[in-house]
């Protein structure tokens, strides 16, 4: 039992032959795969992929790398909200959050910080949790969490940051997701923020078709790689395979209030 907790399979390379990536990542073991949106029309393709496969669920919303879509106080915002209301299958608000890697000019930051925010006033609207996109930006991405709390809190996706800080996410009710990156030899941070968490904190994604493990880095990222990331992770912790698999999945399930036997 294994829970892509942050997946595109909405993505073009990925939507090519999507039964058979769906298909070979069952084979190996994943039950549940969250599909995640980056804009609009991705969040709308999400829901499409999520209604039509029944071990799909989704998560709409605006990435702060797009930004310039984003209308604030306005459209951007309503149009989200009535996705809402055509799937049961929406179970977050993502990926949402700051990125500060391409753009650093501070306009542009405050716009992404009051884009943030208002997407967490929707999740919270509707009672849901959120996927967290951070790059060079976990101090702001932690402050804004702590002053805006989320009801439901949600998945550090991509985690980055520190053990440190690792800890104080844990303590706001986060979970720290590990992908491929894990499995990288240059990845020191991340392994210690893995040896240092509670098990309980634990979830896994793919972030296909992007960042594929070790020995498949600098491929297509597939669907059925979690196996090696997960597979890595259970080495690292010197614990048994389908124990943490049976871990992990169990908190992906209940951070997004998904039944576990769906």
């Amino acid at each position: 039992m294994i829970f892509d907790t942050h997946i595109h399979l909405n993505e073009e390379r990925l939507l090519s032959n999507l039964d058979q990536y769906i298909k070979e990542a069952e084979e190996i073991g994943v039950k549940k795969f969250l599909c995640v949106g980056w804009d609009i029309d991705s969040s709308k393709k999400a829901i499409e992929i999520a209604n039509k496969y029944k071990n799909v669920y989704c998560s709409i919303g605006v990435i702060p790398t797009e930004h310039k879509q984003y209308e604030i106080g306005g459209k951007t915002l309503k149009e989200l909200e009535s996705l809402l209301t055509t799937s049961s299958k929406i179970v977050a608000i993502g990926e949402i959050g700051l990125d500060y890697y391409w753009e650093k000019e501070e306009e542009i930051k405050n716009k992404q910080k009051t884009i943030f925010k208002e997407q967490i006033d929707l999740a919270n609207k509707y009672n849901l949790p959120i996927s967290i996109h951070s790059r060079n930006s976990i101090q702001d991405t932690f402050d804004i969490l702590k002053s805006c709390p989320v009801n439901q809190s949600g998945v550090m996706h991509c985690y980055s940051g520190s053990k440190e800080m690792a800890t104080e996410f844990i303590k706001l009710g986060y979970k720290i997701a590990f992908g491929g990156v894990l499995t990288f030899k240059n990845s020191k941070e991340t392994k210690e923020v893995l040896s240092n968490i509670p098990l309980e904190s634990i979830v896994f994604e793919t972030d296909a078709p992007y960042l594929a493990p070790t020995p498949f880095r600098g491929k297509l990222n597939e669907p059925k790689f979690i196996y090696e990331t997960v597979k890595y992770a259970s080495e690292s912790l010197k614990m048994n395979f389908d124990e943490l698999r049976k871990i992990s999945f169990h908190n992906s399930c209940k951070i997004f209030h998904v039944k576990e036997n769906d």
